[in-house]
């Protein structure tokens, strides 16, 4: 199908930092600049791009195994999608805005969909109809924390609370996250959760110390590939993920990599450098949540997928490296020139996440907005730099299969290791 539209996949967490629930966003790829922002052809709305993509593709690319949260317009509602899409009720969670229930035949649709097993959310505090009544409806509600009434809203909805889970989005910063964590039964959307650090807080554990060292051999460029292959034979944790991965990938089960030496020669420089930076950013990223590893390895391939369309297929490379190391600050808790300085990034590298300049940060600042569903910013961006739509589209859905087929390969390895043990266990047994 065409993807001439923009798409973005949110993330909805609870007061722990575990996400629950992804919010697709999607804009109009012809209206660009913001133009005509408020005019929807009726022809698109009937179309309905992002559902008939979750028909092709599903709700996991997006959502993985969480709930996927995504608009159905009035005209959609009225046609009868998702229901006559035939798309599966499960995980999906369908947004009706409060200007829809001031059509009477919405509420007749929306009890189709609720007795086909739909769940909905109310985008916004319910005006044509009581909170009482709206709570019949809908399982979520969702109210922004920018909007003006957003304290009186959150007092009406409280004596309701037990019965639908309130979503608060764009929360700007980690300091408005905290003041409303201690709420039950919400979910919380917005970009606090990487937003830069400022200040040093903590020392880095001897553990990252080893790994970062690692990456920042492996981020010359003229590396040597035996030597790093000796450096990763020192730490035990990640020849066992290289063999593991690498054996796991392997079709051929007859010819198994049995050395770090073998797993460095058959994957080359190039992909060594891969391998490692994604296995030691995952590595020194576990103790903070884990959709901040996420993002960086979805950034990371988004920048390499963009680097022909900004004419910079040369540097593909340093653009995996720079959209993984776009969340170092976060990831380390320091700010970001001291960040970089730890893993001895390359000079482009370093201007591009501390002083937001040169080619690579332009790359970077499409993506940032993006996956902020910042279509006026993208959309100055992509016209800056000749970018399509589809083109732009087409990297970032190919950068969530990437992600997928990684997380596959490590659940492979998983239980890969866990068939050996139960072998072991067997063979010990028998003895």
């Amino acid at each position: 199908m065409s993807t001439r539209f923009s798409i973005s996949a949110i993330p909805c967490f609870d007061s722990g930092m575990a996400v629950h629930a992804y919010r697709m966003m999607t804009h109009d790829g012809d209206k660009l600049l913001g133009a005509a922002e408020d005019y929807r052809m009726l022809g698109a709305e009937l179309l309905a791009p992002e559902f008939e993509l979750v028909k092709d593709l599903g709700v996991e690319p997006f959502a993985g195994g969480h709930d996927l949260f995504i608009d159905l317009r009035k005209f959609q509602l009225l046609t009868g999608i998702p229901l006559s899409l035939k798309i599966p009720p499960d995980k999906l969670v369908c947004v009706i805005d409060k200007e829809t229930l001031t059509d009477n035949a919405a509420y007749a649709r929306m009890g189709v969909l609720k007795r086909n097993g739909y769940r909905m959310a109310l985008n916004g505090m319910p005006e044509a109809i009581s909170l009482e009544t709206a709570v019949g409806f809908f399982d979520f509600i969702l109210l922004s924390y920018t909007d003006e009434n957003f304290s009186q809203d959150m007092k009406s909805i409280r004596p309701y609370i037990r019965n639908i889970t309130l979503v608060i989005t764009d929360i700007p910063d980690m300091t408005s996250f905290t003041k409303l964590a201690g709420a039950r039964s919400v979910l919380f959307s917005g970009d606090y959760y990487s937003q830069p650090i400022t200040r040093g807080s903590s020392d880095i554990s001897p553990l990252k110390i080893n790994s970062l060292n690692l990456l920042s051999q492996l981020n010359d460029e003229s590396f040597d590939l035996m030597s790093a292959a000796g450096t990763i034979e020192r730490d035990p944790a990640l020849s066992i993920s290289l063999l593991r991965f690498l054996n796991a990938m392997n079709p051929d089960r007859r010819r198994r990599i049995d050395s770090i030496r073998h797993a460095v020669a058959t994957l080359g420089q190039i992909e060594v450098r891969k391998w490692a930076t994604v296995s030691i950013s995952v590595g020194i990223g576990e103790d903070r949540p884990s959709e901040i590893t996420r993002l960086s390895l979805l950034r990371a391939k988004f920048a390499e997928n963009l680097s022909a369309a900004f004419d910079m297929g040369g540097k593909s490379g340093s653009l995996f490296i720079a959209g993984l190391f776009s969340l170092l600050d976060v990831i380390l808790e320091r700010p970001m020139h001291d960040a970089v300085e730890e893993v001895a990034a390359q000079s482009e590298i370093r201007d591009a996440l501390v002083n937001k300049t040169g080619r690579i940060y332009d790359v970077l600042s499409l993506i940032y907005a993006y996956e902020r569903a910042d279509w006026h910013t993208a959309s100055i961006n992509m016209v800056r730099n000749g970018i399509d739509i589809e083109v732009l589209t087409q990297a970032f859905l190919d950068s969530l299969a990437w992600y997928r087929q990684l997380l596959n390969a490590i659940d492979d390895t998983e239980y890969q290791a866990a068939e050996e043990s139960v072998d072991a266990s067997s063979v010990e047994n028998s003895d």
